[in-house]
């Protein structure tokens, strides 16, 4: 039988509306030029049930990710994610010394002639996102995320923006690393869905970096994200 690893995911929440995922490194949430994809096993895993996907993780992060089990239930996320009313919470390691240590990154994301995005100093309509960021035994910084728009790969281009590029990343940062994954994870998700609110939390569980044991205490620190201290957006 196949172990959660091999399977690409582990299962964090399963009731009648929807599934929360945990979502390995690398895996493909849809298939372009593979055989197959994660929604694909998923579907394999869950024959009788009928998925939706609501929000969308790139291959090369790891994390949390919620999938409605009907048209209905995909509507009402939908709403929320269009209303911003999900709140997501990133956990992501670099190397170097960010412009800035904490705050707030806003800025049109537009997409350059390379292929790839970057941050515009516009805000026609732009990305908003917040994060502190943590000293790391190693030397590096760690950095928790909160992402308040969702526009294609935000946090990479905001990281690099930060002149820190997300560990890993080959696309936005060196395109030879020594690194054995990209370390950009969803920890957390918070939302009200039909007048309960839920919240799952997931630490990081693969990556030499992110099991590093300094790093631990970090992580720990970090484990309820939403009663931080946030940084008003007014």
């Amino acid at each position: 039988m196949a172990t959660d690893r091999e399977m690409g995911y582990r299962v964090i929440e399963n009731n009648e509306d929807y599934l929360v995922i945990d979502k390995e490194p690398g895996v493909n949430l849809h298939r372009n030029q593979h055989a197959q994809s994660l929604i694909d096993v998923v579907h394999a895993d869950f024959p009788s049930e009928s998925f939706h996907l609501v929000h969308r993780l790139d291959d090369a992060t790891s994390g949390l990710l919620l999938l409605a089990k009907s048209p209905a239930a995909a509507a009402e996320f939908g709403e929320l994610f269009s209303n911003r009313e999900i709140e997501k919470y990133y956990f992501a390691i670099a190397d170097g010394k960010p412009l800035k240590k904490q705050g707030m990154i806003v800025g049109d994301i537009k997409k350059s002639r390379s292929g790839s995005y970057l941050l515009s100093r516009t805000r026609t309509n732009p990305s908003v996102t917040q994060f502190f960021s943590y000293a790391t035994q190693d030397g590096r910084r760690a950095y928790l995320l909160k992402p308040r728009t969702g526009k294609t790969h935000q946090l990479r281009v905001v990281m690099k923006s930060l002149g820190v590029p997300i560990l890993g990343d080959r696309r936005y940062g060196p395109s030879v690393q020594d690194a054995d994954r990209m370390y950009l994870h969803a920890m957390a998700l918070r939302f009200h869905f039909r007048g309960t609110e839920r919240s799952y939390v997931s630490m990081p569980s693969s990556g030499e970096v992110f099991l590093d044991g300094g790093l631990q205490a970090v992580l720990l620190n970090c484990g309820s994200p939403w009663d931080m201290a946030w940084p008003d957006l007014n």
